[in-house]
Formats: structure tokens, sequence, C-alpha cells
């Protein structure tokens, strides 16, 4: 890979660049993470984002850094890439973000980078450098993911009717508000060891094809900590405007139907990560709060509201791809 040394200042930009939308993703996807176990009233709203935030730390010591591997070097040829693609790419993501925030539309962070990465790089060198295959299991994981939390929430939901189903509701709601604990937390743990490897990646290859790292040399323990910290940070301020879309606005959740959500949806992050594939921890939820919903009766679900969060996963990739080819030749103006 070709590389270009540039000025130490304009990599610590992009580099702080990167961490702001690793925080934003953190603060973004929070809602995914503890908007079951707040709207069950299990855990108070700051004790929920405390918990969650230490978990996305904790995948630090869990999870491989596959994902990352992916986002650095699956999407896109990384010969092409310089730090005007960076910062398109990063620009597409964080706007996008802030605009699906603002409206409350639980959206993609993962899908947004991946599409700005797309964006800035066609607009630097059109579609030749598109590694399609990269691409090909991360759109298709749009579908799958939330089609396997659907199908994990469901499978959860019927398993957990069945082995309670002599017992009071008062025993499971006592039980349940002490699993769902467990399983939120395993879902945080997921959230971090997938999320927090995509911004991991994007720097990887930054420091790479700006020349400050060897292409063979490990990646700097610097890094992996920032980025960990940065989703933990984000996660902790949490992003409040999507917790009740996502904890009551698609189905009425309990602490036995939480726990169901919330477990298939941590599978679901497990294998994902494993795979090596970058997925929305959104998506994912999603699917798994609708499977639990549809379980019990179709009608349970609001079938409106989750056909609009649809059209949201639709719209992340072009959209952010298209703020970042613009964000691309700005930063050839200003960079």
């Amino acid at each position: 890979m070709e590389t270009v040394q540039i000025s130490l200042y304009v990599v610590i930009a992009l580099v702080a660049l990167a961490l702001i939308f690793d925080f934003l993703n953190g603060f973004h996807d929070a809602a995914n993470a503890i908007a079951t176990i707040v709207s069950t009233g299990t855990l108070k709203p700051t004790q929920a984002v405390a918990m969650a935030a230490f978990f996305n730390f904790v995948a630090i010591f869990v999870f491989h850094l596959k994902v990352a591997a992916t986002v650095g070097k699956g999407i896109v040829d990384p010969s092409v890439v310089d730090h005007y693609v960076v910062f398109g790419a990063l620009m597409g993501a964080v706007s996008w973000n802030v605009i699906t925030w603002y409206f409350g539309i639980p959206s993609s962070s993962s899908h947004a980078l991946i599409g700005g990465i797309v964006g800035a790089t066609m607009a630097k060198a059109g579609s030749a450098p598109l590694i399609w295959t990269g691409i090909g299991k991360t759109v298709a994981f749009i579908v799958i993911s939330p089609m396997l939390g659907m199908l994990l929430g469901s499978i959860m939901m019927l398993i957990v009717s069945h082995s309670f189903f002599h017992s009071t509701p008062t025993k499971v709601d006592r039980w349940f508000r002490r699993f769902q604990i467990v399983s939120a937390s395993a879902y945080s743990l997921g959230h971090g060891g997938n999320d927090a490897q995509k911004t991991i990646g994007i720097i990887w290859l930054l420091l790479i094809t700006t020349g400050y790292l060897g292409q063979d040399s490990e990646l700097p323990i610097w890094v992996i900590i920032s980025c960990y910290s940065a989703i933990g940070f984000g996660t902790l301020f949490g992003g409040w405007r999507i917790v009740k879309t996502m904890g009551q606005g698609i189905t009425k959740l309990k602490p036995y139907s939480g726990f169901c959500a919330d477990s298939g949806g941590a599978i679901t992050l497990y294998l994902a990560t494993w795979l090596g594939i970058p997925v929305s921890t959104t998506h994912t939820i999603t699917g798994a709060i609708v499977g639990v919903g549809s379980s019990r009766r179709f009608s349970a679900v609001r079938w409106g509201l989750a056909g609009s969060i649809v059209w949201a996963w639709v719209l992340t990739i072009p959209c952010s791809a298209l703020i970042a080819a613009i964000s691309w030749w700005i930063g050839r103006q200003i960079l």
C-alpha cells in the first residue's frame, strides 16, 4: 500500500473526529442496550447506562479484532484511502448519527460508517476500489441480523412461556427482573465488542495510509483503549430521545419479554462479531423486540412504527454516502 506522510496535526484531528464518532455511536445506540431494562422498570436510567457503559468497555478483553479488520481492509481497497477519504467517511457517519438522533430515529451507526467509507471512496476514485464481497456481507446482514434477532427472540419467548407456564405472575416478574440484568449486560458486552471495533478499523487504516504505522505493524494499544473508552462514555451519556421508541414504542415489554429480546440480540451480536461482520446493534435489538411482541400475538407489534424504522435502515447507507462524498470535496479544500 502506498503511504503519504501528512501533518501530524491533521492525523491527530482525524483521530479525534473518529473518537467523536465512536462517542456518538455509544450515545446514539445506548437506547439499544438499556431501553428494555429501563422501560420495564428493572433499573433506573442512571443505573442502566452505567452498567451498559461498563460492559461496553469490558468487551475489550473478550473479542478479537475481526470486525476492525473488516472495516479497515474489507470494504474498500486500502490503497486508495487517504486522509481526505477518512475525513469524508467520518463526517458522513457523524452527520447521519446527529440527524437521526435529533428526530429520535433508531438508525445504524455501523452502516452510517460503512456508507461514509463507500461514499468518500467513490467520490475520489469511482466504484472500482469497492470490495463487493465485504460490502455484500455487510448489506446482507441488514436483513439477516434483524431476522435472526427476531427468530431468537421468539424462540426465547416460547421457551420462557413453556418453562414458567405454571408460575405466578409475581414470581415470574421477580425472577426476570434479576435475569434481565444479566441479559442486558450480555447485550452491552456484544454492543461494545462489535461497534467499538469499527472505529478501531478506520483509525488503523488512517495510521497506515498516512505513514504513521507500518502495514505489518501491530495496532497500538492506545487505539484500542481509546475506542472502547469513547463508546463507553457515549453510552454513559445516553441517547434518551431513542429510548422511548425502542423500549415501549414497538411493543409493550415486561421483564420476561425484555430478557428474551436482550438474549436474542446478544446471541446475534456474538455470532456476527465472531464472523468479523460489522452489524447494526439497532437492527439486531429491533428484530428481537419485534420477535418477542409477535410471538404473543401479531397485533402486539406497532407495525407502522416498525416500518418507519426499516425505512431509516434503507436510507442510512445511501444518505451517509452522499454526505461523505460532499464532505470529501470539502476536505480537499480545507485539509
